[in-house]
C-alpha cells in the first residue's frame, strides 16, 4: 500500500511537471483585458481610421523559441481591412522581430490606419495571430478588441456646398459723361465763333440732342468755367464768373432753339490750380518737377504764382502751352441710360431671347424662380453667346445643384476652355473633383479661385479631409450649412454646430440628422428622436444609417429611438 502511494505521488509529480512543461512549450490565447485600443470606438479622421493598440504579453507567456506576428484587422459586412503587421520573437530566436523576455513579458504598441469605407460604421476590430514555436505552428484564436467606427467626418458632402455664379454686368441705369471745352483768350470772356463751331463742341451738342430725343435716356448739363492761375485773384474771379454767365446764356438759347429740355447747372473757379497741376504732370515741359514741388510747398495763390514766375526758363513755355488751356468753360453732358425693367427682361427672355444682350440674358436667369427655368435660360446664353464662359459656368452651377454631376462637369470644362482663369469656373470644377474623391485636383482648381466669396468654405472642406478639424471650424466661421456643422461637431463646438444648422433656411435630411448627432453628443434624447423623425421623413435611408451609426450606439435599446428609426 505504501509502495502504491509512493508510486501515485511520483506519477502526480510527473503529471504536474509535464503539464508545466507543456504550458511553457506553447502560447496561450491572449485576453482582451491585456489590450487597450485608442480611440474607443475608432473614429474616422479625414479619410483614414487610425488605431493605436497597447497590448501586454504577460510574464511567462512568451516562449523563448516562439515567433509571433500580430495583425490588426477591421472587419465589416462583406469585407475587411488589414492593418500593419508587427513581429515578435522569443529570446532564443535570431530574427528581426521585437524580442519579448519570457520571464518579465513586455508592453507593446501597434499602430495602424485603415482606408475608410462606409460599411466600417458597423465593424469589429480584431487582432489575428500567426504563431510558431520552432517550426511548429500554433493556432491562436482571433481576439476581438473593439467595435464600430465613429464616422461623422464622412457626413461632409460636396453636394451641400453652393456653387459660384459668374456675375452679369447688367445695369438698370448706365451713367455716361461727355465733355467739350470752349476756350477763351487771355483776360477775355467773349465766345468766339471758331470755338463754337469746332468739332468737339458740335459733336457734344449732337450727343445732347440724341440723348434728349431717346425715350430711355435722360440728360443734364454742367458748366464749369475757369480762369488760369496767372494774374490777381480778384480779376480772375470776375473773369471766371463772366465766362460762366456767357456760356450758360449761349447754351440756354441753343437748347431752346432745338427744343431740348435739359437742366443746366453752372459754377466757376477763379484760379484753376488743380487743372494747372494735371496739365503740368502730363507735359514734357522743362523743370516740371520743380514746378510741382512749388505747388506742394505753397498753398497761397500769389506766392505760388511768384515762385513759378521766378523760374524764368520755363514760364514762357507755361504761358504758351499750359495756361491757354485753362481759360475755358468745360461743358459736361451727364446722360443716364435707363435699362429694361425686370418684367420687360423676363418677357423678352421668354419670347425673343436674341433681342437681349448677354448681360440682360444672364440677368434674366437670376430672376427665374426654379432651377429648371434657370437651366433653360443659361442654355440659351450658351447658344446665343457661345464665346462667353459665364454662360457655361452658370449652366454647370445650376446642374450641379440639381445633382447632374456629369452635365455640370462638361459645362465647367467648356467654361475653362473659353476662360481658363475664370475664378468661378475653377471653384466649381473643384467641387466636381471632390465628388470624385480627387482632393489634389480640387486643391489645384481652388488655388485659381481667388475672389470667389465662398472660397473659405472650400479651404475648410479640405481641412476636414485632412483631419484638421479645429482649423476647419475656424475657417468656416459663421457660415450656415451642413458642412460647417460637421466641422464644428468634429471640433466639439456643439453650440456653433447647432447655430450653423439653425441658420439653414431650407433644411434637408442631412441637416436634421446632424442636429440629432449634436443632441446625442449633448445627451438630449428628446431632440435626438425628434430630429431623426424629420430626417427619416425626408429620406428613408437615414433610418438604416442611424441604426448602424456609432453616434447613437448608447440609444440602441431605447424604445423612443427605435420607434423613430424602425418602421
Amino acid at each position: 500500500m505504501l509502495n502504491q502511494s509512493k508510486n501515485f505521488s511520483l506519477l502526480s509529480l510527473c503529471l504536474v511537471i509535464g503539464l508545466f512543461a507543456s504550458c511553457k512549450s506553447t502560447l496561450k490565447p491572449l485576453s482582451s483585458q491585456v489590450v487597450q485600443v485608442t480611440p474607443q470606438p475608432l473614429e474616422l479622421i479625414g479619410t483614414k481610421v487610425p488605431a493605436t493598440i497597447n497590448a501586454t504579453f504577460p510574464a511567462q507567456w512568451f516562449n523563448k523559441k516562439a515567433t509571433l506576428t500580430v495583425t490588426p484587422v477591421l472587419r465589416y459586412a462583406n469585407g475587411e481591412a488589414v492593418g500593419t503587421p508587427y513581429s515578435y520573437q522569443g529570446e532564443k530566436v535570431a530574427g528581426n522581430g521585437q524580442t519579448i523576455p519570457a520571464k518579465e513579458g513586455a508592453n507593446v504598441t501597434l499602430k495602424s490606419s485603415f482606408d475608410y469605407v462606409s460599411e466600417m460604421r458597423n465593424s469589429q476590430l480584431f487582432l489575428t495571430f500567426d504563431a510558431k514555436i520552432g517550426k511548429k505552428s500554433i493556432a491562436l484564436p482571433d481576439l476581438e478588441i473593439g467595435q464600430g467606427v465613429l464616422a461623422t467626418a464622412a457626413l461632409i458632402n460636396p453636394m451641400s456646398e453652393q456653387t459660384a455664379i459668374a456675375a452679369d454686368g447688367f445695369q438698370r441705369v448706365i451713367k455716361e459723361a461727355y465733355d467739350a471745352n470752349i476756350l477763351f483768350l487771355i483776360q477775355q470772356a467773349e465766345l468766339r465763333s471758331t470755338e463754337l463751331k469746332k468739332g468737339e463742341v458740335v459733336d457734344w451738342k449732337d450727343i445732347v440732342a440724341s440723348a434728349a430725343a431717346t425715350e430711355n435716356q435722360k440728360v443734364d448739363i454742367e458748366i464749369s468755367a475757369y480762369a488760369s492761375p496767372d494774374g490777381g485773384y480778384d480779376l480772375n474771379e470776375k473773369l471766371a464768373g463772366k465766362r460762366e454767365s456767357v456760356t450758360k446764356e449761349y447754351l440756354s438759347k441753343e437748347l431752346k432753339k432745338s427744343k431740348i429740355q435739359a437742366p443746366i447747372n453752372a459754377r466757376y473757379t477763379a484760379q484753376d490750380w488743380e487743372g494747372f497741376k494735371i496739365l503740368v504732370e502730363k507735359s514734357n515741359i522743362q523743370d516740371k518737377d520743380l514746378i510741382l514741388r512749388v505747388l506742394s510747398m505753397y498753398s497761397d495763390s500769389e506766392q505760388r504764382e511768384r515762385e513759378i514766375k521766378n523760374i524764368s526758363t520755363v514760364y514762357s513755355d507755361l504761358a504758351e502751352t499750359i495756361l491757354p488751356q485753362l481759360r475755358r468753360s468745360r461743358l459736361t453732358a451727364n446722360i443716364e441710360i435707363i435699362g429694361k425693367s425686370d418684367d420687360e427682361i423676363v418677357a423678352a427672355a421668354q419670347s425673343n431671347p436674341r433681342s437681349l444682350s448677354v448681360e440682360e440674358l444672364l440677368y434674366a436667369a437670376t430672376l427665374a424662380k426654379t432651377d429648371a427655368e434657370k437651366e433653360a435660360l443659361y442654355k440659351k446664353v450658351t447658344e446665343i453667346f457661345p464665346n462667353d464662359a459665364r454662360g457655361f459656368n452658370n449652366l454647370g452651377a445650376v446642374q450641379f445643384a440639381q445633382g447632374k454631376i456629369t452635365d455640370a462637369e462638361k459645362a465647367f470644362k467648356q467654361a475653362l476652355k473659353l476662360s481658363s482663369n475664370l475664378p468661378e469656373a475653377n471653384y466649381n470644377a473643384g467641387w466636381v473633383a471632390l465628388t470624385e474623391g480627387d482632393t489634389d485636383t480640387a486643391s489645384q482648381f481652388f488655388g485659381k479661385s481667388a475672389g470667389v466669396p465662398q472660397l473659405n468654405n472650400a479651404m475648410a472642406y479640405l481641412d476636414v479631409l485632412k483631419g484638421n478639424y479645429t482649423q476647419a471650424a475656424k475657417t468656416f466661421g459663421q457660415s450656415a450649412g451642413n458642412n460647417a456643422a460637421v466641422a464644428q461637431i468634429l471640433a466639439k463646438d456643439y453650440n456653433a454646430a447647432q447655430t450653423a444648422l439653425d441658420k439653414i433656411t431650407s433644411p434637408d435630411a442631412d441637416t436634421y440628422y446632424l442636429k440629432a448627432i449634436v443632441a446625442a453628443r449633448t445627451n438630449n434624447l428628446n431632440s435626438v428622436v425628434e430630429n431623426l423623425k424629420q430626417s427619416v421623413a425626408l429620406d428613408a435611408n437615414k433610418a438604416t444609417q442611424a441604426l448602424s451609426d456609432t453616434e447613437f450606439a448608447k440609444y440602441a435599446a431605447n424604445a423612443a429611438f427605435l420607434k423613430a428609426v424602425v418602421k
